[in-house]
């Protein structure tokens, strides 16, 4: 039992933060007009990201958020291929080594399940450090561990692991990392070039970001808070079936009359006796003068606190740029068609986000190219003479006969081309090509 209890102890201490509403208001010296951080050390930053953690870990509303947010941005993956740059003259050999040597790199990586985790931690944990390698003439990438990201004893001019310019914030140096998470005693200094660091919720000038659920903590919490305790007292309400009420009866004659009507009785761990009474369907009962029979669960109205919960995800719904439908599950108040279209804010948002995960994915892609380079499959600027595009998933609500009229039109114009058309369908121009020459030989 004292075991039971200590570690019962222990659950409660640690989940005492969930019963906080109140915000924390930290006073921040020599604030700009843009504001000030949200951590002021590596202490405070740990715990924001320890509470986020434990969101995306077990609240039911933030992994909804996550999940989704994941789904809409990142999806099935996206396509990437190399174009020549405008006005460069390539051939058709050379440009398809640069193809095979980055869709090389992109199945080696496994790099659609390598853009879910990346767009996950940014979420969960307001940055992602993706770590580069070269081993035997390849690029390799790894994930480094936000807690591994810390600041050297004795350097107060590095800020949370991050040493930048003394004359710009903006152009970082190096990060200082250790081996394992916690082992901030012997951290290696590592070059800046070497580590993508991807940073989300904060200005660019700060070092670390800031996880997604930060401004909503309070939010998520009360939400917690109201289906606990909701849940608690329906089954409470539910679980005593009647309660039957004796009027001036005295304690030895209640207690007899129990015993008559038992029809079942059983011992608990403590040695005390349970009577159980079984009513059958549609039973009528005949009661003696001066009891009556009470049923609690028939005033449980549920419907007020699904209100109130309802009240907290729209809040936070609304911070996280999310329609309702998909934090709440709920589609009664929206539907797909009418909040994903192209105008929406939801969709603004996730088109704005795929174009920010591609410009840093070809990021690390051209220095899988650059690496092809110096390892002589491919000529020394050849990553120079081509472009990488990506097709992300679209993430607005499509009407293929529209979109394929107005693709006609446009192309009679002039003012598209073919290939841009098929990319924008999801079909490789080259490919359809030659597929279509094969059918028309064989017809």
């Amino acid at each position: 039992m004292e075991t039971n209890a200590t570690w019962l102890e222990a659950v409660q201490a640690a989940m005492a933060w969930i019963d906080r509403d109140e915000p924390e208001w930290l006073a921040f010296p020599g604030l700009t007009a843009g504001g000030g951080p949200a951590y002021r050390s590596e202490a405070e930053l740990a715990a924001l990201r320890s509470e986020s953690r434990w969101y995306a870990q077990y609240h039911p509303f933030a992994i909804s958020a996550l999940e989704n947010r994941v789904n809409y941005i990142v999806g099935s993956g996206h396509n990437y291929k190399v174009n020549p740059k405008p006005g460069t003259e390539i051939d058709a050999a050379s440009l398809d080594a640069i193809q095979r040597e980055l869709v090389d790199f992109l199945e080696r990586s496994q790099w659609p399940l390598r853009q879910r985790e990346i767009q996950w931690r940014l979420d969960r944990d307001g940055e992602a450090f993706l770590r580069m390698f070269v081993v035997d003439g390849q690029l390799e990438v790894r994930f480094i561990e936000p807690d591994q990201v810390a600041s050297p004893m004795g350097r107060p001019d590095i800020a949370f692991g991050v040493e930048t310019d003394p004359e710009d914030a903006e152009t970082v140096l190096a990060y200082w990392v250790a081996r394992r998470p916690g082992q901030a005693q012997s951290l290696e200094r590592i070059d800046a070039s070497e580590i993508q660091h991807r940073k989300a919720n904060v200005d660019r000038t700060m070092p670390r970001g800031v996880p997604l659920l930060t401004s909503v903590r309070a939010n998520l919490r009360r939400a917690w808070k109201l289906l606990r305790n909701m849940s608690t007292v329906a089954g409470i309400q539910a679980a005593v079936a009647i309660v039957r009420r004796h009027e001036a009866a005295a304690a030895g004659s209640l207690q007899q009359y129990v015993g008559r009507l038992a029809t079942a009785q059983t011992r608990d761990d403590r040695g005390q006796t349970r009577d159980y009474q079984h009513l059958p369907p549609g039973a009528i009962v005949d009661l003696p003068p001066g009891v009556t029979y009470e049923f609690p669960a028939s005033g449980i109205d549920a419907s007020k606190f699904v209100q109130a919960v309802q009240a907290e995800l729209r809040a936070i719904a609304a911070r996280l740029c999310l329609p309702e439908f998909m934090l709440s599950a709920d589609a009664s108040n929206a539907n797909y068609a009418s909040t994903m279209v192209a105008e929406g804010p939801a969709v603004k948002m996730f088109e704005r986000l795929q174009s920010e995960m591609i410009w840093a994915d070809a990021e690390i892609l051209t220095r899988a190219l650059e690496t092809a380079e110096l390892a002589g499959r491919l000529p020394i600027g050849a990553s120079r003479q081509v472009t990488i595009d990506a097709e992300a998933p679209a993430v607005q609500s499509r009407n293929r006969l529209a979109e394929a009229q107005a693709d006609q039109i446009l192309l009679a114009m002039g003012v598209v081309s073919p290939q841009s058309v098929a990319a924008r369908h999801g079909y490789e121009w080259r490919a359809e090509r030659d597929l279509i020459a094969q059918a028309e030989e064989q017809a």
